[in-house]
């Protein structure tokens, strides 16, 4: 099995998934088998089930390093700085019923430990999935990322309320209202979905859906940006349904800051 099957499998069925597995992932509904690997946000298919739903997903309900969580309790850490490469242009955006998701196009990418990891995909939940200090946030997005050796690393940003953000406004115009649509976009006013300041928290995770894969490196922005009362809104409608999964255990983990 060749390393870039190995990523794609770890990212399948889940909200993380790249473009060309989202349409597999919204189509299952018609498969006979579609019962043993449906999951959702609510219902038979909710988080506290996702463990059961399939034996793929054992790690969702057994897994000890599991995310979201809520980051607080911080070791002080001389962490490195996240090395930035992007060059955020959006080729596609794409409802797959479970997040709103933006794709990429190739060239972005972060250096972190000395690794590389290339950004493939970024997507948004409502409230945030993780917390700080006990704090949830009306947006979360996640940036993910992969490196030539199947490890990932997510980058999450928080959002608060207040003023437009004129990235997502460009992203918003475009964002498909029914599930299973993508529609094309160019934005590349994408910067300002990263704050200026890159100070990060960081801990172990896992994968936020099935199959809720550990080993994760999870590099959450300090500074949150900014949004407006009606982009939330209009991101609840479009969604119909909140999509975060609830915070887990911390356990034994260290959140370095």
């Amino acid at each position: 099995m060749t390393k870039k099957i190995i990523i794609s499998t770890l990212l399948l069925g889940s909200s993380l998934l790249f473009a060309e597995h989202s349409k597999a992932d919204i189509k299952i509904a018609h498969n006979k088998h579609a019962h043993a690997v449906h999951w959702a946000y609510s219902g038979e298919g909710a988080p506290k089930n996702w463990g059961h739903i399939d034996p793929r997903f054992a790690t969702c309900s057994n897994g000890v390093n599991q995310s979201p969580i809520n980051l607080t309790g911080f070791t002080e850490s001389e962490l490195p700085a996240i090395t930035f490469n992007y060059h955020l242009t959006s080729s596609d955006i794409l409802n797959n019923g479970h997040a709103i998701q933006a794709n990429v196009k190739n060239g972005s990418s972060i250096t972190v430990d000395g690794k590389t990891f290339e950004l493939k995909q970024f997507h948004f939940h409502n409230p945030s999935e993780n917390n700080i200090n006990n704090k949830s946030f009306p947006l979360e997005a996640h940036f993910v990322h992969a490196s030539k050796d199947g490890k990932l690393a997510v980058v999450a940003v928080m959002f608060e309320e207040g003023a437009e953000n004129k990235a997502l406004a460009e992203l918003w115009a475009k964002m498909p209202q029914n599930v299973g649509d993508k529609n094309p976009i160019d934005a590349k006013n994408l910067d300002a979905l990263l704050p200026k300041d890159r100070d990060y928290y960081r801990f172990n995770g896992s994968l936020t859906t099935p199959p809720c894969t550990e080993g994760v490196r999870w590099l959450v922005m300090k500074k949150s940006v900014t949004l407006s009362a009606a982009q939330i809104e209009t991101f609840k409608k479009v969604m119909h349904h909140q999509n975060n999964r609830p915070i887990q255990e911390t356990n034994a983990r260290v959140i370095l800051k």
